[in-house]
């Protein structure tokens, strides 16, 4: 994508003759001859005329077939499709243009190129002031991305050690193994803890959970504290000697699960609340910028402008807040204080944050744990597991509690954001909510429920009559669809991921990927959200996808990801879509992801990611 200002006519239309799709910068100090002095010695024996003719056609010719410099963006510019209107703004008034107007941070006009050119103009400019920069040809513009449920510091640590490759037990605790023999640091430091990310016993050839032992075996882990994060965040794999060191353990834990041998002792796996039993100590503020960091790259390289957090922490929450101060945050973060039912009530006594950092940092919602998760059996249900009918799974925090806390909470003036998994509990949740709303303004509390994966059909309606968002994660259902039927049965699975419900039901959805448990990339979930089919094009239902009555469309799924996330978050008037006056955020992506065979979607490549009208990734 190179850039044109229309100072030098007839250079901009030789340009444009030589490749539709890409114009050069036409100001005249981009005009000037780069270099002569490779020229000098060579044209020493022509006359004065000819020399400088020659030097000309020579720097012209330099100039035209050289790469262009692309770093520098003026304060105003637009960015202009030379094959039809190729921003889509989501927005209803203007769904399509050709050209988008950029002024400072903000974005100052939509329309075709002749008539924002017609309007720069009677702006009192000069129509040669305006900057210009084309697509390439296949090119599009959609506005800035957004992920509306993830965990940020938490990906830059999971970076550490992977363990989602590993396909059996063993293969894990190779990969254990390997990662203390490649840091020395931990190799001559037995004490130094251990952490890793992402083992699914759900995807082992044998579904059977791992224990302390497996671990022990091995004589170079064996006497370390070792700790390995499930994938989907809610069950902790651990080693005897991290046992040693948060002992003693209690037989049970409510909202929890310790497992245990035939012994009755830890054998080797926590659940859910039963992590909070575990001491570690905070990071460093060194740990947190290395972890942020490693985020940061991921998160613009993939298009995403905005992210929500679902869990400060207040660690959490006090490094952002100083990231912020500080204008350190290259990207939007909304986030979710986590709410421990142990701790006495904030809600009256802590401020949200509102646009911090120049609008790069919000925090005014709360996020409540109402069950653990499905793949590790903790989703709470009605009835009992169809693969485990000893289990109905099990609640986090008690029913008494959300009611006691949920109404505070909106009255206090923050968003509520409730995780929930299981039938039971997002029927729970909803009860608690239909509770708390009565007569007040929905769309200023904006409560959201936060997976909303497994619901009744009669839930399945209320969501959408009591305004609740559904904030969901389409890569969970690609991931969870080949073992669900089995843990559901025929009938319920039919309620796991009823995203296309949810919305003609009322509910608005907001998408997001829960990185680091599934692939940051948007792209993903939007392929996901269509097709209900893996990246590789297949389901357990064949070809034509998961339960395909569920899919969305793509402008719906679009979306999801720009202005319904931003409603979500409480920034729609100046997030989401490409209109004027709303924050220049958005995505240059190599391909019309609205109109490519699905089967492409995912081969598109990001050009460029822009926040404020400014290039965070790429180039314009």
């Amino acid at each position: 994508m190179l850039i044109t200002e229309g100072i030098v006519p007839v250079m901009s239309e030789l340009r444009k003759r030589q490749d539709p799709g890409k114009v050069a910068d036409t100001d005249p100090q981009n005009v000037l001859p780069r270099s002569t002095s490779v020229l000098s010695s060579v044209l020493s024996g022509f006359d004065h005329p000819r020399l400088v003719i020659l030097i000309f056609l020579a720097a012209f010719a330099a100039w035209f077939l050289s790469p262009e410099d692309t770093s520098s963006l003026s304060h105003s510019y637009a960015v202009c499709s030379s094959s039809g209107a190729r921003i889509y703004t989501v927005d209803h008034v203007v769904p399509n243009a050709q050209c988008l107007v950029v002024d400072g941070s903000l974005i100052l006009d939509i329309g075709s190129l002749d008539d924002i050119m017609a309007r720069w103009v009677a702006r009192g400019r000069l129509r040669s002031s305006l900057q210009i920069r084309y697509l390439d040809k296949s090119s599009i513009v959609v506005p800035g991305l957004s992920d509306s449920h993830a965990h940020i510091l938490e990906y830059g640590a999971s970076k550490q050690l992977l363990l989602e490759s590993a396909k059996t037990i063993k293969d894990t605790v190779a990969l254990v193994r390997q990662h203390i023999l490649d840091n020395h640091d931990i190799l001559n430091d037995p004490s130094k803890i251990i952490e890793g990310w992402g083992w699914d016993h759900t995807s082992w050839p044998v579904e059977e959970w791992p224990t302390s032992d497996d671990l022990d075996m091995d004589p170079i882990i064996r006497g370390r504290p070792v700790i390995l994060q499930s994938k989907d965040g809610h069950a902790l794999w651990l080693s005897k000697e991290t046992f040693a060191l948060n002992s003693p353990w209690p037989s049970e834990i409510e909202g929890g699960v310790i497992m245990k041998d035939s012994s009755g002792n830890p054998s080797g796996v926590i659940l859910d609340k039963a992590q909070d039993l575990l001491q570690k100590s905070d990071p460093t503020e060194q740990d947190l910028l290395r972890r942020f960091d490693a985020t940061v790259k991921d998160v613009l390289s993939h298009g995403l402008t905005s992210v929500h957090d679902a869990g400060f922490k207040p660690v959490s929450l006090e490094f952002f807040t100083r990231q912020a101060a500080a204008g350190n945050l290259p990207f939007r973060i909304y986030g979710m204080r986590y709410f421990n039912e142990n701790d006495p009530y904030w809600g009256n006594l802590s401020e949200p944050i509102i646009n911090a950092g120049d609008g790069r940092l919000n925090a005014r919602s709360v996020k409540i744990f109402a069950d653990g998760a499905l793949r590790s059996g903790g989703a709470a249900l009605h009835e009992p597991y169809h693969d485990n009918p000893h289990t109905k799974g099990f609640m986090r925090v008690d029913p008494k509690v959300l009611a006691d806390v949920v109404p505070k909470f909106l009255r206090d003036g923050w968003q509520v954001n409730i995780h929930a998994i299981g039938d039971y509990a997002n029927g729970v949740v909803l009860d608690t909510f239909e509770a708390a709303l009565k007569d007040v303004d929905i769309t200023a509390l904006r409560p959201r429920l936060e997976h909303a994966q497994i619901l009744t059909q009669s839930d399945l309606e209320r969501v959408g009559k009591l305004g609740v968002i559904s904030s969901i994660q389409p890569t969970h259902a690609i991931s969870d669809m080949w073992f669900a039927e089995e843990r559901l049965g025929p009938e319920r699975v039919k309620g796991l991921y009823a995203f296309r419900s949810l919305l003609d039901h009322g509910s608005r959805l907001a998408i997001g990927s829960d990185f680091p448990v599934e692939d940051m990339n948007p792209l993903a979930g939007f392929h996901a959200a269509i097709t209900r089919l893996s990246p590789e094009g297949q389901s357990p239902n064949g070809p034509s996808g998961w339960f395909p009555e569920q899919r969305l469309t793509r402008m719906e799924a679009l979306r999801g990801m720009t202005i319904d996330a931003a409603y979500a978050s409480f920034t729609e008037d100046s997030l989401g879509s490409l209109v004027p006056g709303k924050r220049a955020d958005y995505v240059v992506l190599s391909q019309d992801i609205m109109t490519v065979p699905v089967d492409q979607i995912l081969s598109t490549k990001v050009q460029a990611t822009v926040i404020d009208g400014r290039v965070a990734f790429g180039q314009v």
